[in-house]
C-alpha cells in the first residue's frame, strides 16, 4: 500500500509544491501554521484541485493534471478527519456515524456496519446522545467512526488534538496509537506539535513554506534533523546560524566565539549548527568551554538553565541547558558537548 503525492498549487503569493511517497504506516506532516500541511490534505481528498502534478493511492490515480484525471471526493476512498471533527450538532451519535453510509441502501448491512463501528470506537451506550453531550475524546471517536464505517484506504487526520487540553491530549494519544495499529492502513497526520509527531508517526515530513524539506524515520529526524527548518520544528533549542567549516570534523561558530569538534564529516554549504538542550554535560571533557549562568527555570522533571558561553558575543541569544541534576547547577562553570551531539544543519 502506498500514496504518491507530487503536486503544485498557487494561492495568491503562496505556492504549494510538495512531493513525497508513503511506505506504509503513519506519516506525519510537521510544520507551522500556514506552511501548507492542511492544503496538502485537501488536495488529496479532492476538496481542492492542484494546478499541476499527480496523486496516486495504491496504484489508482486520484489526480493527474496531464491526463485530465480528477476523481470526485466520494470516489477516492479517503477518510478525512477535520480539526473540529465536523459533527452534525442536531444528530445523535448513531445518526452521525450512519451519515458515512449514505450510499448503502441495504438496512441490514447498515446496521451491521454501525454495530461494528460502535464497538470498535467504544461508543456503546452513547448511540442516542448528541455531540454537546459528549466529551472531547468521545466526539473524536464519533468522527473517526463516521469515517471508518466507509472503510477508507487512506486516513487523514488534520491536527486531531488541537481542540483539547494537554491532559486530555496525552490520554487520547495513547488511544490513538492503539487505534492506528488496529487500522493498519495508510495514514497521514498533520500537526505542528513535535510530541504528537514523535508519539504517533513512523516517519515525518517537515513542511515549510509550501515545500517538504526533510522526510525521515521519526527517531532519525529528531536525533539529526539535517536542516535548520527541521531543527526548529523538532525542538532543538540552541541554534547558531552562520557556522563555518574549519576542518573535516570541525566547525567555527562566530556568534558563540568558539570551535566545535563534530562526529559527522562537515560538508560544504554548512548553514547552521544546532545542539539539543539535553546534550550539554557538566562532566564532558570534549568541546568544553567556560559558561556564565544567566537564569534558571525549575521544572518537575529537572531544571532548564539559561547561559552564555564566556566567549559569546553579547548580542547573540542565550543558550539553554536542560538537566535533571539540580544539585550541580550552582557549581557549574563549564559545559561540554559530545561531537555526536553537534548537529550539522544545511539549507
Amino acid at each position: 500500500m502506498s500514496l504518491v503525492v507530487d503536486i503544485q498549487k498557487r494561492l495568491g503569493s503562496f505556492c504549494l509544491d510538495v512531493s513525497f511517497e508513503t511506505e506504509g504506516g503513519v506519516l506525519g506532516l510537521l510544520g507551522a501554521s500556514g506552511s501548507g500541511k492542511s492544503m496538502t490534505l485537501k488536495c488529496i481528498a479532492g476538496i481542492e484541485r492542484p494546478d499541476k502534478g499527480r496523486i496516486i493511492l495504491n496504484g489508482v490515480t486520484l489526480f493527474d493534471a496531464k491526463k485530465h484525471i480528477d476523481l470526485p471526493s466520494q470516489k477516492r476512498h479517503v477518510g478525512y478527519l477535520f480539526q473540529n471533527y465536523a459533527l452534525f450538532p442536531t444528530m445523535t451519535v448513531r445518526q452521525n456515524i450512519l451519515c458515512g453510509l449514505h450510499w448503502e441502501h441495504d438496512k441490514t448491512k447498515r446496521e451491521n456496519a454501525l454495530a461494528e463501528i460502535i464497538g470498535l470506537m467504544q461508543l456503546t451506550g452513547l448511540e442516542k446522545r448528541h455531540p454537546h453531550q459528549l466529551s472531547g475524546g468521545q466526539q473524536q471517536r464519533v468522527a473517526l467512526g463516521r469515517i471508518l464505517v466507509n472503510r477508507p484506504e487512506l486516513l487523514m487526520l488534520d491536527e486531531p488534538f488541537s481542540a483539547l487540553d494537554r491532559h486530555l491530549r496525552d490520554q487520547l494519544q495513547i488511544q490513538m496509537q492503539e487505534f492506528l495499529r488496529h487500522f493498519g492502513r495508510e495514514t497521514l497526520i498533520v500537526t505542528h506539535d513535535q510530541d504528537e509527531a514523535y508519539h504517533l508517526c513512523h516517519r515525518v515530513a517537515v513542511v515549510d513554506e509550501g515545500k517538504v524539506h526533510s522526510l525521515k524515520e521519526t527517531t532519525a529526524l529528531f536525533h539529526n534533523p539535517a536542516s535548520r527548518q527541521a531543527a526548529i520544528l523538532t525542538g532543538v533549542r540552541n541554534i547558531a546560524p552562520s557556522a563555518v567549516k574549519t576542518g573535516e570534523y570541525e566547525v567555527e561558530i562566530p556568534a558563540w566565539g568558539l570551535r566545535l569538534t563534530t562526529l559527522d564529516c562537515v560538508q560544504d554549504g554548512l548553514d547552521t549548527v544546532g545542539i539539543h538542550a539535553e546534550a550539554f554535560l557538566a562532566d564532558c571533557e570534549v568541546n568544553r568551554f567556560p559558561i556564565e549562568v544567566t537564569g534558571e527555570m525549575r521544572e518537575p522533571s529537572g531544571d532548564r538553565i539559561r547561559f552564555h558561553w564566556a566567549s559569546q558575543a553579547a548580542e547573540s541569544p542565550h543558550l539553554w541547558w536542560r538537566t535533571q541534576n539540580s544539585c550541580l547547577n550552582g557549581n557549574v562553570s563549564e559545559l561540554g558537548v559530545a561531537p555526536k551531539d553537534v548537529l550539522l544543519l544545511y539549507p
